[in-house]
């Protein structure tokens, strides 16, 4: 698994916003940020970079995070054991649910609080304080 976070949200001021949170595992250690504003975008960049983790929205235009997870676990050219983290203002159960099982390790809302997405990036790749 690659020392890489792939951030991939519509909007840009949350994935400045991600960004922002996660610069202290790229400085202290080396970890390469990746953003994608699409799930098209998304998809060809994690077939590319193969990132570690995967800070995925739901809404979003062209692909929808719902039908980029589904096809990441459905290719093995892109499955390469990502953890995919669902970002989302969608606070259902129904939708929280239905993204687990299509294979996001862990289900998070907006507004999501910076430190527990930080904590949440460290223990995905095995970094103790």
């Amino acid at each position: 698994m690659s020392g890489k976070i792939l951030i991939v949200d519509d909007e840009v001021h949350i994935r400045m916003l991600l960004e922002q949170t996660l610069e202290d595992l790229e400085e202290e250690h080396g970890i390469q940020l990746l953003t994608a504003s699409n799930g098209e975008e998304a998809l060809a960049l994690i077939k590319r970079e193969h990132p570690a983790i995967i800070f995925l929205d739901i809404m979003m235009p062209k692909l929808n995070g719902y039908e980029v997870c589904r096809r990441i676990k459905s290719d093995a050219a892109l499955d390469s054991g990502a953890s995919i983290v669902l970002l989302t203002a969608k606070g259902q159960e129904v939708d929280r649910k239905q993204g687990l099982e299509l294979g996001a390790k862990q289900y998070m809302t907006k507004p999501f609080d910076p430190d527990e997405v930080l904590s949440t990036a460290r223990a995905l790749l095995g970094i103790h304080r």
